[in-house]
């Protein structure tokens, strides 16, 4: 069973009960969003982001580090309703603030509700918003990231089913990056496309039964030889009707062959949608949000491994990113320091997974709770102050500044709408006051802009954190694996615990 911290990751982007709020005004505070704006804004397009030598660079030589936050506003709902409750001037007050506070990089989430009705064609309801607030991102000098089409807004029928392994919507999805990527084709604005928020290949499945169908044959041939291989009775295999393994029931060998197969099956998916971009736009940057559990460090199960193994996939795309929770040991309530500890070492074995696939990587997601009590899970976590949000959020990017090239915060604002941790992870309040880390924040961005070769320093003891080591086959077959393999490097880095 999986524990509230676990269900709140994989339930997260499933389809939520909206509480609407009364609309809420955000208006920075006096400085330079407020009263300086206009002369401030940035005149002209901006620089398009490459990437040269494993790095994310801008045409003149500098690095560009990605840092910035995911969006979407308090007062729409939840999951939030942004595009059927676009407010332009909202857009406007938030993105002054933002670049204010050092933003360079807005992630945001296009829906299938907005802008992708129908199979054939975008809605110019959807487009119309992203215009407006492409604009004026530019005008602030904020790179936007969209992410493709998902369900937060609504999913029509037609676009139910596995968008992995049915023919159909995977020629859909296809037609929705040509028709998207023409249209802002040359607008360097926009940072990346991101294929998808936290993709996973379902363990069951109509379309996937047949895809392991012909997998199977392609590569045993015979019943005989599959069953050999994973040393069981070829009369106990079904090859007319192969059905996915059961996790309790099933050797490894067999497990391990159908987590090959869902790689396979994640492989050409990421292929083909990346190929579509790219013939519509070949100097478009493509990336993918993975979940954490895409690297098998913890997996609540093995059904649980997103399939999407960072080292098969980077051929397809331009730099990785990976999403991040600190959920080494259960839900981080920053009670025990060994717990922080542990979440740190956590990440940068996460983090440092993929940039073994030799591409940039960016941390799309992360940050977590301050400045309150959570009312999720019964109100059982402890109140969390301001400094504690801080110190985690800016200790997540000291640790693996050796390795990624961007960060993202989850949430501008905190939203108490939100099912989940989302109600305090904000830079802001949701009056729009400044936390504490959005002022460490602020000071992190200037860091880097200042020191655009070295790039942020390294904290003392960061550098020095281990990180897990493991075989990822057998990870992926038996999650003891991963979490061992983290224990020991937790007890590794702290030798009082041994």
């Amino acid at each position: 069973m999986l524990t509230t911290a676990q269900q709140w990751l994989l339930t997260r982007d499933g389809i939520w009960s909206a509480v609407i709020m009364g609309t809420v005004m955000f208006l920075p505070k006096p400085g330079l969003a407020a009263q300086d704006a206009a002369q401030d804004q940035v005149a002209g397009p901006l620089p398009r982001v490459t990437v040269r030598d494993g790095k994310l660079m801008l045409p003149d030589g500098r690095r560009f580090f990605a840092i910035g936050v995911n969006y979407f506003r308090p007062g729409t709902g939840w999951a939030p309703q942004l595009w059927k409750q676009f407010d332009e001037s909202a857009v406007e007050r938030d993105f002054a603030l933002l670049r204010e506070y050092g933003v360079r990089c807005v992630r945001i989430f296009l829906t299938l509700g907005s802008f992708f009705t129908k199979p054939d064609r975008l809605d110019e309801f959807g487009l119309d918003r992203l215009d407006r607030m492409l604009t004026i991102a530019e005008r602030n000098g904020i790179y936007l990231h969209p992410t493709g089409p998902d369900h937060w807004e609504g999913v029509p029928e037609w676009a139910r089913g596995d968008r992995y392994s049915d023919e159909r919507l995977l020629a859909a999805q296809e037609r929705f990056w040509q028709l998207l990527v023409e249209r802002y084709r040359g607008r360097t604005a926009i940072f990346a496309y991101d294929l998808l928020n936290e993709p996973a290949i379902p363990w069951d499945g109509a379309a996937l039964r047949q895809r392991w169908k012909a997998y199977l044959r392609q590569r045993y041939g015979t019943r005989e030889a599959a069953a050999d291989a994973w040393g069981m009775a070829a009369e106990d295999l079904n090859w007319e009707a192969p059905l996915p393994p059961d996790p309790a029931q099933s050797p490894p060998a067999q497990l391990l062959a159908y987590q090959h197969f869902r790689e396979d099956v994640a492989r050409q998916w990421v292929a083909r949608q990346a190929k579509a971009i790219r013939k519509a736009d070949p100097d478009a940057l493509v990336t993918l949000g993975l979940i954490q559990w895409s690297v098998p460090v913890v997996l609540p199960g093995i059904k649980t491994y997103s399939a999407f193994r960072p080292e098969q996939i980077a051929r397809d795309l331009d730099f990785l990113e990976i999403h991040f929770y600190p959920l080494a040991r259960g839900f981080l309530d920053y009670q025990r320091p060994e717990d922080i500890t542990a979440n740190l070492i956590y990440l940068r074995s996460v983090v440092a997974a993929c940039a073994a696939a030799k591409r940039p990587v960016v941390l799309a997601e992360f940050g977590w709770y301050g400045g309150g009590q959570l009312t999720i899970d019964q109100g059982r976590h402890p109140p969390a102050t301001e400094s504690q949000q801080a110190e985690w959020c800016r200790s997540a990017i000291k640790c693996t500044r050796d390795l990624a090239d961007g960060w993202l915060n989850w949430g501008v604002f905190d939203h108490p709408e939100a099912t989940d941790v989302s109600q305090l992870t904000g830079l802001f309040t949701v009056d729009g006051r400044p936390k504490e880390w959005a002022r460490v924040f602020q000071d992190l961005s200037r860091e880097l802009a200042d020191t655009p070769s070295a790039g942020l320093r390294m904290g003392e003891g960061a550098a020095l954190l281990p990180v897990a080591e493991f075989d990822w086959d057998r990870a992926i077959v038996d999650p003891q694996v991963g979490r061992q393999a983290l224990e020991e490097a937790a007890r590794a880095a702290n030798p009082a615990s041994r």
